[in-house]
């Protein structure tokens, strides 16, 4: 099946794609969606008043199926409520929300190392601390919002130190335990320096020396531009050599599309954060385009979980689903593109990833949307939410894509 009705809108312009109307029809979509569908699904179910902290684990009619707490989750949510408060309307709900996480990260989220564990019982027991500082970086954005919205200098000298550390766990070798075996096949992921960037962009609006902030932000694109794209493929890789060199194996030829692609629109959030930056314009929309093709999958619409950057069969069985995230973050970039570009396959694209999406993800029953589709876009899951999806990526992708929107609408 091709979408051949797609392939026909590349034969008008953006403006003609994205028309007053069609703008004030997608505010609509992304506002209310977030406001009257996402957030009520989410709330105040997964609110635990009895231990703090927040559950994430429905089946697809809200009924909570697992009651450990992921400590991404937390603070997601957490960073989502201060968000909410300080951009949309100060709402005391979303603030008493966002403290109510911090606290229960305060309380729960801490090792004796400074470390933060991933995964605790509903009381706060811990179940499981990964050997990588990702979770860290959510505690970061959680702190981060938190004082943004309140002041609380405690809170953002907390975000501070929690920041400082993940840096010198990630920059200092033999503290993190290696996945793999690195005197065999040393490696680098993508990961960190696309983390980092968002995390240092969340963080940079509370501190002081905001300066600092955008110098780490160089830094890490900076090491995604050396290390991990290749124009001779047109290609964002996942995990390299060292070097920057291709290992050759199934892990090292493994592409993500969703993930470089979400590392494309931070790139382009910094562009707007700087004036619209022509050079990191250039850089964020390339990255997009490359991954875009490789994402896009032309027979059944949506992004691809997984690909191979030799073309061969990928090792990982859900290579083609398509999850709910990547499409989030294809929207987000494409809209993101088109505003910053005002070329028309921006706005092409954006339709389709779009259209294709929400006419599938959207459980018109329960609400929200499910988690996980097969390649063909029929429901795999009816979870609507566990360790990794809880109120994040969707409604954050509902959230900036209302502001992009309305900032195009001004404009």
């Amino acid at each position: 099946m091709i979408f051949n009705h797609w392939e026909d809108a590349s034969m008008t312009n953006g403006s003609e794609i994205l028309t007053p109307q069609r703008i004030d029809e997608l505010i609509a979509v992304y506002r209310d969606g977030l406001l009257h569908d996402t957030l009520p699904f989410w709330f105040p179910r997964c609110v635990d008043r009895e231990h703090g902290g927040f559950f994430t684990a429905f089946d697809r009619d809200g009924t909570l199926v697992d009651d450990d707490k992921g400590m991404w989750a937390q603070g997601r949510i957490a960073w989502l409520m201060g968000e909410l408060y300080s951009t949309v309307e100060p709402r005391l709900e979303w603030l008493e929300r966002c403290k109510h996480g911090v606290d229960f990260i305060r309380q729960h989220g801490f090792d004796s190392d400074g470390r933060m564990f991933f995964q605790v019982t509903r009381d706060g027991r811990s179940v499981r601390k990964r050997r990588y500082v990702f979770t860290e970086t959510f505690g970061v954005i959680a702190l981060a919002a938190y004082a943004r919205a309140t002041g609380d200098a405690a809170a953002r000298q907390q975000a501070v130190d929690l920041f400082n550390l993940t840096e010198r766990y990630w920059s200092t070798p033999g503290l993190i335990s290696p996945k793999v075996n690195p005197e065999v096949r040393p490696s680098r992921g993508i990961g960190v320096p696309m983390i980092m960037i968002v995390t240092s962009q969340i963080l940079r609006d509370v501190v002081d020396d905001p300066q600092t902030y955008s110098a780490k932000i160089d830094g890490y694109i900076e090491q995604i531009v050396r290390y991990h794209m290749k124009p001779e493929r047109q290609v964002v890789m996942e995990t390299v050599a060292p070097d920057g060199s291709i290992i050759d194996h199934f892990d090292g030829r493994m592409l993500n599309p969703g993930h470089a692609i979400e590392a494309g629109w931070f790139i382009l959030q910094e562009a707007k954060y700087r004036g619209n930056d022509p050079e990191l314009v250039k850089l964020g929309c390339t990255i997009i385009d490359w991954m875009w093709q490789w994402g896009w999958d032309a027979e059944y619409g949506g992004i691809l979980y997984f690909r191979d950057v030799k073309g061969h069969p990928v090792q990982e069985y859900w290579h083609d689903m398509k999850f709910w995230w990547p499409q989030n973050e294809a929207i987000i970039a494409t809209l993101m593109a088109y505003q910053l570009t005002g070329e028309e396959k921006y706005a092409r694209w954006h339709q389709m990833i779009h259209d294709w999406t929400y006419a599938r993800f959207p459980d018109p029953e329960y609400g929200e949307w499910f988690g996980y589709l097969h390649r063909d876009g029929r429901v795999s899951s009816t979870l609507k939410g566990n360790l990794w999806k809880g109120p994040f990526h969707m409604p954050r992708m509902q959230l900036v894509c209302w502001k992009i929107l309305e900032e195009m609408r001004v404009g």
